[in-house]
Formats: C-alpha cells, structure tokens, sequence
C-alpha cells in the first residue's frame, strides 16, 4: 500500500496562494462549457493557490456565473468560438506566470483548434497534462509528443488512446499495462490509461495500478475532473509520476465515498467534486 499522505504538501503557516501553484486550463467550447467548469473546479479544490481558464472570449459570460474562484482569460475564437490558433502568442505571453497547464476538456475538434493544441505542445515549456479533445488534436500525428520541450502527461480512456496510436480499443484492452508502458517509453512521457484499474505509466518504467474507483463514474466529466487534479498537483510541486498516480487514487476515492453515500446508479461528475476534500483529508496525514 502506497502512503498517499507523503505526496501530499504540508501547508505552512507563513504561505500565500502563489506557494501552492498556478494552473492554466485551456478547454471549453459552444455545448462543452461544463467540461471547462470541472476540469477548473478539479485543480482548484485539489490545492491549487490560483486556477485561470483560458477559454474563447465569447464564453466568458457563461463561465463567469458558473466560476467565482476560478480567473478567466478571454482568448481570440474561430467562427464558430473555438479557441483560434491566434491565441498562441497570448497564451505563450502569459505562460510565464503559470506552474502546470491541462490542455483539452470540451476544446472541440474544430481544425483551427487542433492546431493551436499541437503548437502549443511543441512551444509550452511548462509541464502538461493533455486531455480529451487536446489528445484528439494528436490522431495520426502522435509524433508531435516527442517534439514536446516541456514535461508531458496524457490521460486517455481506451478509445483515445487508441486513436492516439493507431490500434483497436480490443488490443489495448487486452494488455492494457503493456500499451501504457511502450507508449510512455515511446514518446518520453507519463501515460494516465484510464478505465477499470486505471494504469499510470512512466517513461523511465515506473508503474502504478490504481484499485480505487467504482463503476458510478462511467459517466461524462470525471475525466475532466482527473485532468485539473492532476495539473494541480503538478503545480505544487509533486512530480509528474507522483502527481498522476495521487490523481488517480483520490480521484477514485471520491468517486467510492460519493457511491457510498448516493449509490452508484445517480453518481454524477459534480459529486466527485464534492467528495474531493474528504478524499483529500482522509489521506492528509
């Protein structure tokens, strides 16, 4: 049994936000604003001093009533308000004031989205933890990660993966530790396979098998969720192998708390927020 509570950091008396990390989240689109809210709300109640969203300007309004304490960043939109690849500079320039970055909950497939996602891999030097619609930028073009200048963590379910790296969800299923384990020495990276028992992989063959989490979280959100915990952590200064296994492990112990108390059935994302800070303390020391 890993003792969780030694990844954690201690808080001292004499801090202030900017000790505890700074984490930018790009994500949201038209339709996917939720994906936004819980990737955000995941890294701030994971410990995060300071959470910004970098979202296209026309969803600011929207965001505003659903985030109080979560900054926004209104950035340049595509026509059909997508994050534009006219937003790289601006992210870039602000890049330096940020510990972590999770790229990708509900950013869209929209083409010009896509490439602002894999410019930015190949130009951020901050860690990563790409997601959802920031992995879906990378299909068929997988390469990209090895170009990548800064730390990176992926967080594939089984379909993502397998589009990432170009096999059957069947043949990462069947030997889903071996997959996690070549695609993270491939591409020099940390690999977050999730699903039953989700997988953390990293490039040097370090392996994590979680054993936390219930079938109640097969529901829309909880990835997102995993992304900004992750990011969070990473932010405060734990590594990235660390930063996802922890992840992992009480991203599902507020999943089996939530289940415990509601029932698996009418388990919903929001509900692993709300178990996060037990999920956290029980594990604090």
């Amino acid at each position: 049994m890993i003792n969780f509570s030694k990844l954690l950091p201690k808080r001292r008396r004499d801090t202030h936000k900017g000790d505890y990390g700074h984490v930018l989240v790009l994500a949201g689109s038209p339709g996917f604003t939720g994906a936004a809210y819980l990737c955000s709300q995941g890294a701030l109640v994971s410990g995060s001093g300071l959470v910004t969203l970098g979202i296209p300007k026309s969803l600011n309004s929207i965001m505003a009533v659903k985030l109080t304490e979560v900054m926004t960043k209104l950035l340049p939109e595509t026509d059909a308000g997508t994050l534009s690849l006219n937003a790289h500079d601006e992210i870039l320039k602000f890049i330096d004031r940020i510990d972590a970055v999770a790229i990708g909950p509900g950013l869209s497939t929209h083409k010009e989205t896509v490439r602002l996602v894999q410019k930015l891999i190949t130009s951020i030097s901050k860690p990563i933890v790409i997601d959802a619609d920031g992995l879906n930028a990378l299909a068929g073009n997988a390469g990209l990660l090895k170009k990548a200048i800064g730390p990176v963590v992926i967080t594939p379910h089984p379909g993502e993966m397998a589009r990432l790296v170009g096999i059957s969800t069947n043949e990462i299923q069947k030997d889903r530790e071996a997959i996690a384990l070549k695609v993270a020495k491939e591409y020099n990276l940390i690999v977050v396979l999730k699903g039953y028992h989700s997988v953390v992989a990293s490039q040097s063959g370090k392996m994590y098998i979680n054993t936390t989490g219930n079938p109640g979280m097969a529901t829309g959100g909880t990835g997102d969720i995993l992304t900004g915990m992750i990011a969070s952590f990473i932010g405060q200064g734990i590594s990235t192998f660390d930063a996802a296994r922890l992840g992992v492990y009480l991203h599902g112990m507020a999943g089996d708390l939530a289940a415990k108390a509601l029932g698996e059935v009418s388990l919903v994302a929001g509900d692993i927020l709300r178990y996060l800070p037990k999920a956290i303390k029980t594990n604090a020391g």
